[in-house]
C-alpha cells in the first residue's frame, strides 16, 4: 500500500476542495506507482487532508497520515506501507513513520522549519527501522535543499537505510526532470515494498557513507535501462 501525501500550507483552517492543486499535482506519481506495481498488487490511495495547513503543534497533517495507515490496516489488515509525499506531505511522511504499519517513507521537496538556536530540531527517531528516500531539486525556492540534506544527515546516523537523491537545475515541482524522479520513486517503493532488487544507483547510495549517499545526482534519463 502506498499513501500519497500532497502538498498543503503552513498555516490555514480552511478545508482543502477535492480537487486541489495539490492533489493534482501528486496524482502523476500515484498512477506511475499504481501501473507499475499492479501485476504485484499494490494498491495506491491519496491521503485528503482535514484541513489545507499543517498548523504548528497540531502537525494535521501528519495526524491525517497517521489516521489514514490505521485505516489501511483496518480495511487490509497487515500490509506493509508506504508513505509518500511533497513539501509539506513530504514532511507529514516523515513525520508519521513511526506507525507500525509504515515501513518506507518517500519525501519529495520536503517542507522543513529552519533550524532556531534553542528550538526542538526536526525529530528522526520515529525513522529508524525504516527505508527511506528524500528527493529535492537543487534550485527548489519554496523548500529548502540544504534543510533536507542536513535533516538527512541526523537520520543517517540512527537509521542507515535512507538515501537522497539531488535533481540539479530543477525546482518544487520537479518538472524539469519529471519522467526521471517518476522513475526513481517507483524503483525505491517497489523495492522497499516487494523482493525486488533496487537499481544500481539506489542500491549504490543507500551504501554510500555522507555525504556521497545524501548527495547522490539523478542522473539524466534514469529509469530509461532499467526494469521499469
Amino acid at each position: 500500500m502506498v499513501l500519497i501525501l500532497p502538498d498543503g500550507d503552513r498555516e490555514s483552517p480552511r478545508r482543502p476542495s477535492a480537487l486541489s492543486l495539490s492533489l493534482v499535482r501528486a496524482l502523476p506519481l500515484g498512477r506511475a506507482l499504481a501501473k507499475a506495481g499492479r501485476q504485484d498488487g499494490l494498491v495506491v490511495h491519496p491521503v485528503h487532508y482535514r484541513t489545507r495547513g499543517w498548523n504548528g503543534d497540531a502537525a494535521q497533517h501528519a495526524a491525517d497520515a497517521t489516521w489514514a495507515a490505521d485505516e489501511v490496516v483496518q480495511q487490509y489488515g497487515d500490509v506493509p506501507v508506504c508513505l509518500a509525499g511533497h513539501g509539506f506531505g513530504g514532511r507529514a511522511a516523515l513525520r508519521a513513520a513511526d506507525h507500525p504499519a509504515v515501513t518506507a517513507v518517500l519525501a519529495m521537496a520536503p517542507w522543513l522549519p529552519d533550524e532556531q538556536p534553542g528550538s526542538e530540531p526536526e525529530p528522526v527517531k520515529q525513522l529508524v527501522g525504516k527505508q527511506v528516500l528524500v528527493v529535492h531539486g537543487t534550485n527548489d525556492a519554496r523548500t529548502s535543499p540544504e534543510l533536507s540534506y542536513r535533516l538527512a544527515e541526523r537520520v543517517k546516523k540512527v537509521n542507515r537505510n535512507i538515501c537522497r537523491f539531488e535533481v540539479h537545475t530543477d525546482g518544487n515541482a520537479l518538472r524539469q526532470h519529471h519522467a526521471e524522479v517518476l522513475a526513481l520513486a517507483t524503483d525505491f517503493v517497489l523495492g522497499s515494498l516487494f523482493p525486488h532488487p533496487y537499481s544500481r544507483p539506489v542500491t549504490d547510495a543507500l551504501a554510500a557513507p555522507p555525504p556521497l549517499g545524501l548527495r547522490m545526482p539523478l542522473a539524466a534519463g534514469f529509469g530509461k535501462s532499467l526494469r521499469h
